[in-house]
Formats: C-alpha cells, structure tokens, sequence
C-alpha cells in the first residue's frame, strides 16, 4: 500500500454559520417543535440545500411566495433575509400566524432606509440585483424612492432626483473590499451624501472575509463550503482569489469536489459560508483524510460571541 501524501489544511475561523442564520433555523425548529408540522417558511430560511433538506424533512414546506399556502392556522415564517413590505401586508390580510425570521442586522438597514426616506432623502442602495434581501430592503420603501447600484461604472451613470438630498445603505453580505470602491464612487459623485451610521455590511460577512485574506495567501487551493446561491460564500470564494489563491471554489457537498484539480495539492484553506453547517465543512475534511494524510490547523482572525434571541412570537411560547 502506498502512503498517502501529506496535505496541510487551514480552517479558516470564524467560518460557517453567523447569528442571523442560527436564529432563522433555530425559528424554523421551534415552530416545528410548538406547533408541529407543517410550518410553512417563505423563501429559504438560509441560502444552503444542505439545511433547506433537512427542515423539509422535519415537517417545513417552503414556498416562493404567500399565495402557494393554503388558508392555515399553521406558522408561516418570513426568511433571514428579510422581505419586501408587501408580504407581512398579505399575511395579516389572510390572519396568517407569521413569525418573521429577518436578521436584526438586516432589519437595521431596513429602518435606516425608513428613516432616510421619512426625512425625504433619496435612497442609493449597493447591492445585487435580484438577492431576496435586496428585494426585501428595497420593498420597505414606495416605488422610485430607491436606486440600486451594484457597480463603480452604475454610479458614474446613475440618475437620481434633482435637489433630492442623498443617502446610501448597503447589502450586509457583500465583498467589504468591493463595497468601499463602489461607496468612494458614491461620495466622489454626491459629496453630501449621508452615510450609513455604522457600517451596513454584518460582522460575520466581515470577519469570515478577513479570515480568508489571512490564509488564501499561503495555501495551494481554497475550498469555500456553501451553496452556489449564497452571496457571502460567492463573495469569500472572490476574496481568495483576489489574495492570491487561483484555485479557489465554492463547493456545497464532499461530493462535489473535482479530484483531477484538487489531487495534487500540498496545502489546502478551507472556511464556510455564513449559511453552511460545520457538518459538512468536517465532511470535507474526512474526503481530503481518505486521501492523503492530513494535518489541520486553525487560523483564527476574530472571536464571535454574537448571539440573536427568538422572534418574540416563539419566546412567548417557549417561555410559557
């Protein structure tokens, strides 16, 4: 039997799941646990497979929007994510028992935005198209009271209402690096637009951010543990190629990595995204250990002790 070549892999710390995603499933368990099956949740409670399969098989339905739910006394839970007005306007409509499971972090930049537009600025929000809690940001506001940018180049074109004061809020799982080029492009253009009053992007964004910056430099390959649909795993997959680590990729499952890259690597960095379990991070861990003979050290940049109670809602009942 030949020995198995030595492989020296860096957890990044912290990684994985941040406070925002533990309440949000910790929610959906709660309700499964207080009021059985089914809990309908609208939207992913959290942009990973891995988990959304497995609440499924605990009694949650998911759904795109309220109208595929039936007339039901079950709990209805809004994602971490947030959402847009609109839908807890269509939940009380239909008496549903909703529980909104929106990060407080993103709920934050939610009511700075309120706050902009009751003090009649115009909102300039930096985000990706499409991202549900871009929808969700953008959706606390009446039509045309906000501007998406995504990009240095869609400052430079913006149009925004004349002698309207300005302001900017931002996505909280954005590339922090991205972010400040496309915000220094926002105060060269509007030099008196107004800030956010403490950075929008979210600690754990930032932090697993810098953690990768730290070891993408000294290793072979990157491996980022999250799903394809996840902004802040897209964005440290991003980060590590920028640190100087060409091959870097965003891989959900043991399974899905491509042995004919990854077979001839002596070092390998490994973090997860805010959504993704330490189960399947440990998972990948054990593939690489089947093939080589691993040695595993954490680089930690940050200590995290941040943690979000329950929606009221399902405190009320715990503690009852």
């Amino acid at each position: 039997m030949t020995a198995k070549p030595p492989l020296k892999i860096l957890l990044c710390a912290p990684r994985g799941f941040c406070a925002g995603v533990v309440r949000a499933i910790d929610a959906v368990e709660q309700a499964l646990a207080q009021f059985g099956a089914p809990v309908y949740v609208r939207h992913e409670i959290v942009h990973n497979r891995y988990v959304v399969e497995g609440l499924k098989q605990k009694g949650a339905i998911f759904v795109d929007e309220l109208d595929e739910i039936p007339d039901t006394d079950a709990p209805v839970i809004f994602s971490a994510h947030g959402v847009p007005k609109s839908v807890p306007a269509e939940a009380e409509r239909r008496h549903f028992f909703a529980i909104d499971a929106t990060c407080p972090l993103v709920t934050k930049v939610h009511r700075e935005a309120e706050i902009h537009h009751k003090r009649g600025r115009h909102v300039i929000f930096v985000g990706h198209a499409g991202h549900p809690e871009v929808v969700g940001t953008m959706g606390q506001l009446p039509e045309g009271a906000v501007s998406l940018v995504e990009t240095v180049e869609d400052v430079a074109r913006l149009s925004v209402p004349s002698g309207q004061p300005l302001a900017f809020a931002t996505q909280t799982t954005l590339s922090v690096d991205d972010t400040a080029a496309v915000v220094e492009a926002l105060h060269q253009r509007f030099p008196e637009i107004t800030a956010p009053h403490k950075e929008d992007i979210c600690y754990a964004t930032t932090n697993r951010q810098e953690a990768v910056k730290a070891v993408a430099p000294k290793v072979d390959a990157m491996i980022v543990v999250g799903s394809p649909n996840s902004s802040n795993s897209q964005r440290l997959r991003e980060v590590a190629e920028r640190s100087g680590c060409t091959l870097a990729r965003l891989i959900l499952r043991a399974e899905d990595i491509d042995w004919d890259r990854f077979g001839t690597i002596r070092s390998l960095g490994i973090t997860a995204g805010a959504s993704a379990p330490e189960v399947l991070v440990e998972e990948i861990i054990d593939a690489f250990a089947a093939r080589f003979e691993v040695s595993v050290e954490t680089v930690s940049t940050a200590d995290e002790s941040v943690f979000f109670p329950l929606p009221r809602a399902l405190r009320a009942e715990a503690a009852g």
